[in-house]
């Protein structure tokens, strides 16, 4: 007979929380003391019970993990790109976790330079991980940031890549990004706020100086704005972009002088949305300026930056976003989206050529690669999709020949991508507007109301989550699951307009439309509510709690990983990390109608005594994205709520931050963990 295995209890210590008149308790607040031993104590309670309910499921979970491994290339490298005189190389070798960074002067044929072996450098860390690697423009040097907590505060070094010493240098609290001015021995860097982590300041450092030395050149004092400091593509410029959610500014420096005064290139205006590529003698903006939702592309000389002086380039058009450029000597190249399609178009500047590239169906994704040589002939893209693996191509822009440089390999002697089929189909939301869905599965996969569906969505932030191909996905397809990417308003995926429709005061579209979605799936019978799953992280996360929430009756399990779900608590405190920044996304709860609007929704506050579906939520103790005490706090009073006998597991990683595990391997037993769960309540445990 199965022993029964209680769940712990986290203590109710009411405290209570007002404003605007309006008074809420909250008997788990206690848990956002990170240090306290009884937070720590509760958390680790909660993993033991998790070890302890799913004992049965880990020999199963173990074979998933090699499974999953199995597939992938373990002595793997990427497609080498040249920069500056070498080329640049990233590579893992068999059985180890991390990346190792190398580079080849002139020819692949040429001696290897180690930059860095991550597996040395992560040995006596739990996490790791290694960001913004920045080579000086004599080759020489190298900047780089690391985080050992997974925090993303990030200890800026530099590197010679003659001796192989690393300076004494070391700046804490960075994004990890940097860059060089060109007379290689400046470096150009962003620090975050101690206590929000906001990117708020830079500071210019001098080769062999210390931290104390550095001046500091801009700071940032609108706490709803970060600021990052990178170099044009073009090299001459050293430019200082702000930013929010609906608002840019940038600041300018010839990348030569280097102690000389950054110049505002354009002053921010509310609303005004731009981003700055430099060419020759003239800066090429892609802005939303002048009600352009889908944005437009603008030129203007680069002694003459102002608004006034912006003259249009490629048009707005109310049914395509224009996403992104790339800009060679020869030709300008564009990412668009057009009906929620990726679409790669291609112009000379002479005008004597402009056309698109060819794809031909509607479950792929492709996106411009590595592109940092101005005089080429060739783009580098890389392309996927739900069925296909990924590959990188080099395109020839005038002989419009293409090269596939790598596809991803599937280690597995039963892949045959022919095997598997995608499509793209659509739902009606309650207010008529049309949904997009991307779905994959195996071709003898039946559809009936036995066929166990994965729904994912994300929805926020204007993030579209594109259909790309996964091996990890493969061990639900293989065993008779059908995955479903819905295109839920909050992303991008239909335009500008497709996220504007799913945020402040018309965020509830997000949450709507994923139910319809999960209407639709049921009325035609891809599945139904006993096989019926839902997941979704961070942003997507608060998605998981709305909809367990208001239509906990459609499905079987959720999983909700890192979730935002403590809305309201969280953006009336401006001591948190995001918080500020995320205003125009959320709206500010100081303002009453925002804060009704974001308390009719927050999962945390809107618990009720009813069924909720089996539910795996997970947590990172040093998240700086999502805190911690979030999904804590909804897990523990879901407990007291809940009128079920389903199951309901906590899961924090102790060691590891919003990302989770930094190994790649590591990273794979949290997908495990998370497949095992839902196969687990399907009764597929081979």
């Amino acid at each position: 007979m199965k022993t029964t295995i209680e769940a712990p209890v986290a203590r109710q210590i009411p405290k209570e929380l007002e404003i605007h008149n309006d008074k809420r308790i909250d008997n788990y607040f206690w848990l956002n003391q990170r240090e306290d031993q009884n937070v720590l104590d509760y958390l680790n309670a909660e993993n033991d019970f998790y070890q302890r309910e799913t004992a049965h499921t880990k020999e199963f979970e173990t074979s998933l993990f090699e499974e999953m491994k199995a597939r992938i290339k373990e002595d793997d490298a990427s497609v080498p790109y040249k920069y500056n005189g070498y080329w640049y190389i990233v590579r893992y070798e068999k059985g180890k976790d991390y990346p190792i960074y190398t580079r080849k002067k002139e020819s692949l044929e040429a001696k290897e330079e180690l930059l860095f072996d991550c597996n040395q450098m992560a040995e006596t860390h739990s996490y790791f991980r290694l960001v913004g690697l920045s080579v000086s423009p004599d080759n020489s040097m190298i900047a780089f940031g690391i985080d050992t907590v997974g925090r993303r505060q990030y200890t800026l070094q530099i590197k010679s890549l003659i001796t192989g010493q690393v300076f004494s240098d070391a700046i804490k609290n960075t994004t990890g990004s940097s860059t060089w001015a060109n007379d290689n021995s400046t470096l150009f860097y962003t620090k975050k706020d101690e206590q929000t982590l906001r990117s708020n300041e830079i500071y210019k450092h001098k080769i062999g100086d210390s931290e104390e030395q550095d001046t500091l050149i801009y700071t940032e004092d609108d706490d709803t704005f970060g600021v990052a400091v990178y170099k044009s593509k073009s090299r001459k410029y050293i430019i200082i972009a702000c930013y929010s959610t609906l608002t840019n500014e940038f600041h300018v420096l010839d990348a030569d002088t280097p102690d000389a005064n950054f110049k505002l290139f354009q002053r921010r205006i509310r609303g005004l949305e731009y981003s700055i590529s430099h060419f020759e003698e003239a800066f090429y903006m892609l802005t939303n300026y002048n009600d352009a939702i889908n944005f437009k592309l603008m030129k203007t000389p680069e002694n003459n930056t102002e608004i006034e002086h912006w003259v249009e380039v490629i048009g707005h058009r109310d049914d395509v976003l224009l996403e992104d450029i790339d800009i060679f000597k020869d030709y300008l190249v564009i990412s668009e989206r057009s009906n929620g399609l990726n679409q790669i178009r291609i112009k000379r500047w002479d005008g004597s050529a402009d056309y698109y590239l060819p794809f031909d169906n509607e479950t792929y994704t492709v996106n411009t690669g590595t592109n940092v040589d101005f005089d080429t002939e060739i783009l580098r893209y890389s392309y996927n999709s739900l069925t296909h693996p990924a590959s990188v191509i080099d395109f020839n822009m005038k002989t419009k020949t293409k090269v596939i440089k790598k596809e991803q390999e599937v280690l597995d002697p039963n892949f045959d991508k022919n095997n598997y089929t995608s499509e793209r189909i659509w739902a009606t939301a309650q207010d008529g507007t049309k949904i997009p869905m991307s779905l994959v599965r195996r071709k003898d996969t039946k559809l009936d109301e036995n066929t166990p569906l994965l729904q994912y969505a994300y929805g926020s932030y204007g993030s579209t989550i594109d259909p790309y191909f996964s091996t990890i996905r493969l061990s639900l397809l293989d065993r008779g699951f059908i995955y479903v990417i819905a295109h839920v308003r909050g992303g991008e995926y239909l335009g500008r307009h497709w996220y504007e429709d799913g945020k402040l005061l018309k965020k509830k579209n997000t949450f709507t439309d994923f139910i319809d979605c999960s209407k639709h799936l049921i009325a035609h019978k891809y599945t139904s509510p006993k096989h019926l799953y839902a997941m979704g992280g961070s942003a997507g996360g608060l998605l998981m709690g709305v909809i367990i929430n208001e239509a906990p009756q459609l499905y079987h399990g959720v999983i909700a990983a890192v979730p935002f779900v403590d809305v309201v608590t969280t953006m009336l405190d401006d001591s948190i990390p995001l918080t500020t920044g995320e205003y125009d996304e959320w709206g500010n709860p100081n303002d009453k109608t925002f804060y009704d609007y974001i308390k009719s929704y927050s999962p945390y506050d809107n618990i009720k005594k009813q069924s909720y579906p089996n539910l795996l939520i997970t947590a990172g103790l040093h998240d700086s994205q999502v805190q911690y005490w979030e999904p804590a706090k909804w897990a523990s009073k879901l407990r007291t709520f809940k009128q079920d006998t389903n199951k309901l597991y906590l899961v924090t990683n102790m060691e590891a931050g919003h990302g989770g595990a930094s190994g790649r391997f590591e990273a794979l037993k949290e997908d495990a963990q998370e497949f095992a769960f839902l196969l687990d309540l399907e009764g597929i445990i081979s």
